[in-house]
């Protein structure tokens, strides 16, 4: 099959310093599982739709759950990432990415806590918090229930983000604790003030117009559909999805 995906010998050398030791047995050939892997989430397919030349389905869908919970694929994004080198600007934002039934049904009955699951406009979902540099390439990820706001996934967010002299946002991040957060670590924020302000907040129109640059980036990892739509219920799981495709798109 001509649309097979196969990472590149280049692609493989920087990513194998992230993965675990084999104990034991041999592993199986880690490029044909991690293409596997790479394949049946792009496409959203089922792992026993996965091509025969993969390899068993069992042995990719194996891998992926097991990487998935010790964290493997969020530690290859991070790693790949902190290279970043970026001095002068990042970019904040968040999406809905919408999760199935397969993935929605406990928590429902479970309130969704647990599974970072929530309902907004009638439907659940999953918010995706991100931050990305000046070229759109995503530094860090967060996940949380999509009714919780966006002001929860800055305060997760702000700790990690890179000593950097601006950082872009939405009306959506206009609060005065972050300002004073950003202001501390000595970053200047280019965020637009709410309506409600009695006082109109000042910004540089020109410098938010890049903001554009993440939702790009947003719209990109929901070309893949496992990213585009939740299907796993544990949220380490789903993570890694969203991790792996932003390596595989951002960081090769």
């Amino acid at each position: 099959m001509s649309n097979l995906f196969w990472p590149t010998d280049a692609q493989m050398a920087r990513l194998e310093p992230f993965f675990p030791k084999s104990h034991g047995k041999p592993r199986v050939d880690g490029r044909r599982v991690l293409s596997g892997i790479i394949f049946i989430n792009r496409n959203g397919l089922r792992w026993r739709d996965a091509p025969k030349e993969y390899g068993p389905h069992k042995t990719l869908y194996n891998r992926w759950k097991r990487w998935s919970v010790k964290g493997v694929f969020a530690r290859i994004m991070a790693g790949l990432a902190a290279e970043h080198g970026e001095e002068k600007t990042v970019m904040i934002d968040a999406t809905y990415l919408k999760a199935r039934r397969t993935a929605a049904s406990m928590g429902v009955k479970n309130g969704g806590g647990g599974h970072l699951i929530g309902r907004t406009k009638g439907e659940m979902n999953t918010n995706l918090h991100a931050v990305c540099d000046s070229q759109g390439r995503p530094l860090d990820l967060f996940v949380t229930a999509g009714q919780v706001s966006d002001y929860i996934g800055a305060r997760a967010l702000v700790c990690s983000l890179p000593d950097v002299d601006w950082r872009l946002g939405d009306r959506g991040y206009d609060a005065d604790w972050f300002r004073e957060a950003l202001k501390d670590k000595g970053i200047r924020a280019c965020i637009p003030g709410r309506k409600q302000r009695k006082r109109a907040i000042r910004y540089d129109k020109r410098r938010y117009k890049r903001r554009n640059r993440i939702e790009t980036m947003c719209g990109r990892l929901k070309d893949w559909r496992r990213v585009a739509t939740r299907y796993d219920r544990c949220p380490k799981v789903f993570l890694s999805a969203i991790a792996l495709a932003a390596t595989i798109m951002f960081w090769p």
